[in-house]
């Protein structure tokens, strides 16, 4: 995926198959900082979200995650909510396509119908601030593509294209669910091959790009590193990547309370932030272009 600099601000250190929950769970949030992408290493640019060169994306946890330089949604988290001013300042950064993930909170993929809400106004936020495509993805509780869900969001969505996120490694049966995708008009589906990585489920992304055949973009997602790229390139026969390309920054506090930690205790070091990695991005461009 190419990166191209441009001069930029500086940042300083309801219904069957749904359930319906009284209270929304807690927003995913996020640091400006920590952007991933898709890539397309050649042809038109992708959104920016994750892999693919030419898109970014980044992912605005208020609600949307943006795309850009490839696809590459923007992780959120520990209690900062992402805001159309991210999409915003993301826009005049990049030259690339922005796509904005649009997920509520994190955990499963069943939603209220107050979260429903919640999500169609982020999509039209997203669009009034100028994203470029969309991200989400929705089930019922018996592992199925919320088709009836998805339909209404991709209405709202409309004219921008949409991608399905990873929410497709959760089905229970993914061929059948590709097929349902493509029949809703979905763009591009990412996934890891229904496994912990994209390494792992590297023979079943293969087979769903073959069962494709061109009416879907099948990106392989999860777990890619310059490391293993050419594999699980030439191994899903995939022309597009996701992937986060980041590195651990250590802050700029001098002053730390070791006694807070503003999350949970799993959660990432709080005087620790994840950073887009150019030098990353460059050798998995490089790679990619070697190859495709």
């Amino acid at each position: 995926m190419e990166i191209r600099e441009s001069p930029c601000p500086t940042v300083s250190p309801r219904s069957q198959g749904r359930k319906t929950r009284e209270e929304l769970s807690q927003a995913h949030s996020g640091r400006l900082p920590g952007v991933g992408g898709s890539c397309r290493p050649q042809g038109r640019p992708e959104p920016v979200t994750g892999g693919g060169a030419g898109h970014l994306h980044a992912a605005p946890r208020l609600s949307p995650s943006f795309h850009g330089p490839g696809r590459e949604p923007v992780p959120a988290g520990r209690g900062v909510r992402r805001s159309p001013g991210l999409l915003q300042v993301v826009k005049q950064c990049v030259r690339v396509p922005v796509f904005v993930m649009i997920r509520p909170r994190g955990g499963d993929f069943l939603y209220s119908d107050r979260e429903v809400e919640v999500m169609k106004a982020d999509i039209r936020l997203a669009k009034l601030h100028g994203a470029d495509g969309l991200v989400f993805g929705a089930l019922t509780e018996d592992g199925r593509i919320d088709t009836e869900l998805c339909t209404a969001l991709l209405a709202v969505c409309r004219p921008l294209p949409v991608t399905f996120h990873r929410a497709f490694d959760m089905v229970h049966d993914p061929l059948v669910a590709l097929e349902t995708l493509i029949s809703l008009g979905f763009e591009r589906v990412l996934t890891s091959g229904c496994d912990s990585s994209a390494l792992e489920g590297l023979s079943l992304i293969k087979r769903l790009a073959e069962q494709a055949k061109g009416r879907i973009v099948v990106v392989p997602g999860g777990g890619i590193t310059e490391r293993n790229l050419q594999r699980i390139l030439e191994g899903s026969t995939a022309s597009e990547f996701h992937c986060s390309a980041r590195s651990a920054r250590d802050s700029g506090m001098k002053f730390r309370n070791p006694n807070v930690a503003m999350g949970a205790s799993f959660s990432a070091p709080e005087y620790s932030i994840k950073v887009a990695d150019v030098a990353k991005v460059r050798t998995l461009n490089a790679i990619a272009k070697n190859i495709l």
